[in-house]
């Protein structure tokens, strides 16, 4: 069967797609990376060697199999070898701590892990099943160049991949999406042109906002050009030379790109698609983009579970740039109360989603998964956002804050509760919370306030050092603060709204 055979029916496989490009377009550049390039046939023979690779050792379909690596062509081969073997995929965030690596990788299952040289540095003093360290040790390890693996039937509900939402308390919840939930992703970008696509991943490959460009550009036969790590400079010389069409970036490095002197130098007429994901987009920083960068500039409103997406064609509706646009076809957004009832037509609410898109469930956490779902009038399942929004007359989606109190910073998501946890294992520490405050870097950061114990002397940058040396580098805390005590309700909930205000006028 053809790759357009495919792509034109209910639904297909990735590994399947890709073995029809490796056919029909063999010397098509599939990915990029600083080292070099990786055609479809060459993506395709490396991938069977590592799923063939894994099935020796013993690797079962839907078994769990970790990556902890920057992003590389090893580490996307190894994504889709992974694929070929049935298996799940299962992209571990570097940033992490080592022992919150580890506990990921051990709430996951999987028994063999592949890490880069850095991480399986990072990683040696933890206890971890086998390593399979690119280089060396990696090319020892594969099957032969021939080798192929034994075919395994995959179901539309099969595990695909398992996200962790969070990498340092003791029970990260690892969102299992299913092969139906990622075809949802291919088939719906029929229009996007990612069959002639060269897409810039300038994001983390363990990342859903990275996936949800990166595998729609291999599964219509594009060429993926991997970034190891984000700069404005490298970014722009990187599209140029490889006239580049689309990209997808979180907001903090738009306003990155757009702050950059040499921006309007570099000739970027090749773009096509430009999409944002995963953190408040403003709307001015939307005008700059439409403004001084070619192409289509959509930003998607969504989450890792699923529930529904809403997109904004920015370009179509420079008059709904304060919002995060329509709910997609076949999407379904509701809003409802702190009782579970659905509110009235333009009044505020939590946001709740259902679709074709949706996970599983959280990986061994029946009751988690419970949390987070909806139930209509008619029994249909919906997934809680965590938002509360509001529609316009036009129906376009306006979120006016997050229910809970969770920070993005440069397009990751951080948990206030982590840091809390780790701060308030300081001897001198007697209280503490976290907040998100605005950040002109990052979009928001983190900023911890605490209540020092009786006739504790430490100053307050040597408890935010101790506490940044146990958290992971995205979750580090910008500034700490010292009070005389927390400003709390009256059941003991502090007050954080209340506290953002204060700190407004003193930190950036």
């Amino acid at each position: 069967m053809t790759a357009a055979d495919l792509l034109a029916g209910d639904f297909a496989t990735l590994p399947d797609l890709l073995a029809a490009h490796a056919r029909e377009r063999p010397d098509k550049v599939a990915l990029a990376d600083e080292r070099g390039t990786l055609s479809y046939a060459a993506l395709d023979r490396l991938a069977a060697r590592i799923a063939a690779s894994l099935q020796r050792e013993g690797v079962r379909a839907g078994e769990a199999v970790a990556i902890v690596a920057a992003p590389s062509t090893d580490y996307a081969a190894v994504f889709m070898g992974i694929l070929y073997a049935g298996a799940a995929a299962t992209p571990i965030s570097p940033s992490a701590t080592p022992a919150a690596i580890a506990g990921m990788i051990a709430d996951s299952g999987a028994r063999i892990v592949f890490a880069d040289a850095v991480n399986a540095a990072a990683l040696s003093g933890e206890t971890l099943p086998t390593r399979v360290v690119f280089g060396a040790s990696f090319d020892a390890w594969l099957a032969p160049e021939d080798a192929r693996p034994t075919p395994v039937s995959i179901a539309p509900e099969d595990a695909f991949n398992i996200i962790y939402s969070s990498g340092t308390t003791g029970k990260p919840k690892g969102i299992v999406q299913s092969h139906a939930m990622r075809w949802q992703h291919l088939s719906r970008n029929s229009a996007a042109g990612f069959d002639e696509a060269v897409t810039m991943i300038a994001t983390p490959l363990y990342s859903n906002t990275t996936l949800v460009s990166f595998l729609p550009t291999l599964g219509w036969g594009g060429t993926a050009v991997l970034m190891g790590k984000f700069d404005v400079g490298g970014y722009l010389a990187l599209a140029e030379r490889h006239r580049a069409t689309h990209t997808m970036l979180v907001p903090v490095q738009y306003q990155r790109l757009m702050a950059y002197p040499g921006f309007d130098d570099h000739d970027l007429s090749s773009f096509r698609f430009k999409t944002s994901t995963s953190a408040p987009f403003h709307a001015d920083l939307k005008a700059d983009v439409l403004a001084r960068w070619p192409g289509f500039l959509v930003e998607y409103y969504g989450m890792t579970e699923g529930g529904a997406s809403c997109a904004l064609n920015c370009t179509a509706h420079p008059d709904k740039l304060h919002t995060v646009g329509q709910p997609l076809p076949g999407h379904e957004v509701r809003l409802i109360d702190d009782d579970g009832n659905e509110v009235a037509a333009g009044e505020m609410g939590e946001v709740v989603g259902r679709s074709p898109a949706m996970m599983n469930g959280y990986h061994g956490r029946d009751g988690a998964t419970r949390e987070a779902e909806w139930h209509d009038a008619e029994g249909r399942r919906f997934i809680r956002h965590g938002d509360v929004g509001r529609f316009d007359a036009d129906g376009f989606l306006i979120l006016m804050d997050r229910k809970k109190d969770l920070i993005i910073s440069g397009g990751f998501n951080i948990y206030p509760s982590d840091l809390e946890a780790v701060l308030a294992q300081h001897p001198a520490v007697a209280d503490c919370t976290v907040i998100g405050v605005p950040s002109a870097d990052w979009g928001e950061t983190p900023v911890g306030v605490y209540v020092a114990k009786g006739g504790a002397t430490d100053e307050a940058e040597t408890i935010r050092q101790w506490a940044n040396e146990r958290l992971g580098r995205t979750q580090r805390l910008s500034a700490l603060h010292r009070a005389d005590e927390l400003p709390r309700s009256a059941i003991g909930k502090v007050l954080k709204r209340e506290l953002r205000e204060r700190l407004l006028g003193t930190v950036a």
